[in-house]
Parts: structure tokens; C-alpha cells; sequence
């Protein structure tokens, strides 16, 4: 059984008349016959009492028209979506964000669909690197942006669009920490609360390179949870300190820490290897690159109060 033999039955089901019915689509009366005929053998019934040069359905016949043009009304569906799909007109995403790109990407992402993709479909799901690539390696997600030094490595992922960002200590204006203008130790951060979303081994083996053994944010984050816009929230209303992105926090002040923390933290769109890009993904990389970067600072440690 195949679409274009149900297309030939309900041609011949609308008109009544195998000349007319092969004349609409645009086969030999004798071929509308034989592809009728196979279809009626395979089904085991008579789609059709012939009577005289007027063909009628059987009762069976309306059963099977009824299912047919179901059948090919979710086929020429399938059909337009794809070739959708194909213009970029419609997209399917489903997509991991880490805790930093969540932060960063979230709002344009959903705002670039929103006014430029009407069409498309977008899932996004939040989680640690480690749960979002157990989704991607299931196949229930088809991307992620997370950190890529807090992956673990592994041959079926891909990794591009790398961006940079720079990682920074952040306060509010007027904090405590600001009012001697000058350097700051790690032992005066310590004496606030310390905010931070889990950072990779990387960053810790940074902080405790620059800082000793008591910056290891096992030892030193107070308060953690994947939620930067939250930990900016808190940091802005409190004297907490904030270890994040500097992007992150643009209404915060950066710390002049002594010595500079100078550690950047590096996202990157992750796939699975050998499996067919969806549609959609090229612009989540157009997003990353112009999302996922440092711009000017909003405000500095010098910054007025």
C-alpha cells in the first residue's frame, strides 16, 4: 500500500468515475484500474461496487476512504513541515543551558524566537553539566552550552563556539570591601558570605593557585546554588561576594582582588558526534557569539557609590 494508491482511491471516491478519476490524476484509465485492483487485494475487500460506468463506495470503501484522507491529510503535513524546516522557517530545539550561559543566553534566546522565528519550537532545560549531558547522550535534548572544562571527556561529544568570559569577586555599590579603593585580599572577602554557582576544577585549582588552600570553593562558598540571576539578586541586596562571570553581574562592582583573580570561564555549544544537526542550531551560535563575550564594563571599583 502506498500514498499514491490511496490518492487514486479518493479520486475515484470524489468523482464516481474511473475516466474522470484518472483524468485528475493523470494516469490511463486502465493503470487507475490496476492500482485499485492491487489495492483491493491487499486489503481483502472491495473498495468499490461498479455500477454500470458509476463506481460507489462499499461500506468498507467509506471506511478506508475516511482513514486514507487522514493518512494523507498527516502526510502532506509532514511534507510542508519539513520543507519548512528545510527554509528555516520552523525549528524543533531542545536545548541544555549551564548555570553561566543560562544567565547569559536565556532572554536572547527567547527573544530571538520570539520576534524573528514565530515558526520555530523551543524546549529549554536547566541543570548541572553532568545531568544535562547524561539528557544529550539519551538523546532527549539535542544541544547544550555549558562550560566545557567542567566536561568530562568523552569520544561521542563535540564541542564548538567556544566563548570566553572573564570570571570576576563582584559587590554591591557602597560595599564594605570598596571603601579603601585599593587591593583587595582573599582574607578580607572571607569575612562576608561568598556566592557562587558550582564552579569547574579548573576555576577551584585558579582561585586556590592565587589565593591558598582556603579559596577552594569547597571551603569558601557559602552560599551556591545554578542560579546566577538569583546569587546577583542577593549580592546587589546584601553584603555577600560574588564569584561569577562579570557579564553576569552588570549592576555590580567588580573587586580589585590582590592579586587579580584572572581566570575566564570557557562556554561552548556541545553535540553528539555523528548525529544529524537540527535545525535551529546556527543561530543558537550566531546568539552564543554575540551573548557569550565581555562587553564594557557597567560599573568598576572606582565607580561612585
Amino acid at each position: 500500500m502506498t500514498l499514491v494508491q490511496l490518492r487514486h482511491l479518493l479520486a475515484l471516491a470524489d468523482s464516481g468515475s474511473f475516466s474522470r478519476a484518472a483524468e485528475a490524476v493523470h494516469l490511463t484509465q486502465p493503470a487507475l484500474s490496476r492500482s485499485i485492483q492491487t489495492l483491493e487485494d491487499e486489503l481483502g475487500q472491495p473498495l468499490f461496487d461498479r455500477l454500470g460506468r458509476h463506481s460507489e463506495l462499499t461500506p468498507f470503501g467509506r471506511a478506508m476512504a475516511a482513514r486514507a484522507r487522514q493518512v494523507l491529510d498527516d502526510a502532506d503535513a509532514l511534507r510542508d513541515h519539513g520543507r519548512r524546516l528545510a527554509r528555516g522557517e520552523a525549528a524543533e530545539l531542545r536545548l541544555g543551558l549551564g548555570s553561566g550561559p543560562g544567565a547569559m543566553l536565556m532572554t536572547p534566546l527567547l527573544m530571538s524566537a520570539a520576534a524573528r522565528h514565530p515558526g520555530w519550537r523551543i524546549e529549554v532545560s536547566r541543570a548541572t553539566t553532568a545531568r544535562l549531558v547524561q539528557a544529550l547522550q539519551a538523546r532527549a535534548l539535542d544541544a547544550l552550552v555549558v562550560d566545557v572544562r567542567s566536561l568530562a571527556p568523552s569520544a561521542d561529544l563535540c564541542v564548538d563556539t567556544p566563548c570566553e568570559m572573564r570570571g570576576a569577586f563582584m559587590v554591591r555599590p557602597g560595599h564594605p570591601l570598596l571603601a579603601a579603593g585599593t587591593g583587595v585580599r582573599f582574607d578580607e572577602v572571607q569575612r562576608f558570605p561568598i556566592a557562587s554557582i558550582p564552579l569547574s576544577d579548573e576555576v577551584a585549582r585558579v582561585l586556590m593557585a592565587r589565593y591558598g588552600p582556603e579559596a577552594h570553593p569547597q571551603r569558601c562558598v557559602t552560599l551556591r546554588c545554578e542560579e546566577i540571576p538569583s546569587l546577583v539578586e542577593v549580592t546587589a541586596r546584601s553584603d555577600a561576594v560574588l564569584i561569577a562571570i562579570h557579564a553576569a553581574g552588570p549592576t555590580l562592582v567588580e573587586l580589585p582582588m590582590e592579586p587579580p583573580l584572572d581566570a575566564t570561564a570557557r562556554f561552548g555549544l556541545v553535540t553528539l558526534a555523528g548525529r544529524e544537526p537540527v535545525p535551529g542550531l546556527e543561530a543558537v551560535r550566531a546568539l552564543m557569539r554575540e551573548a557569550l563575550r565581555d562587553g564594557e564594563a557597567v560599573s568598576s571599583a572606582h565607580a561612585p557609590p
